[in-house]
């Protein structure tokens, strides 16, 4: 029983600095990948800058075309309003007579 109280706290030390050892490694692995992905993010934020103006030139092009849309609907809504309130004109001088 001796034998144990004296073999058990090396063992559990022994394991601990193997663990301690491991967690080491395991956090440098953990930087090195963290510095690719850094790499990789500002790789990628180079390309999508060089795509903003692209992406301006597209976005003012749609609000040109949708403002231009706006109006040819609101044209045309308003010659059939037209067109009908000119039937009901004609129907209802019909009607008096």
């Amino acid at each position: 029983m001796d034998l144990m109280y004296d073999v058990f706290p090396v063992i559990l030390f022994i394991l601990a600095i193997i663990l301690l050892v491991v967690l080491i490694i395991l956090v440098f692995r953990m930087i090195n990948t963290l510095k690719k992905v850094d790499e990789i993010v500002t790789n990628v934020n180079t390309k999508v800058s060089k795509l903003d103006g692209a992406f301006d030139v597209i976005d003012s092009l749609t609000d040109t075309l949708s403002s231009i849309n706006d109006k040819v609907v609101s044209f045309i809504a308003n010659g059939i309003r037209k067109l009908f309130k000119r039937k009901k004109r004609k129907g209802d001088e019909d009607n008096e007579e």
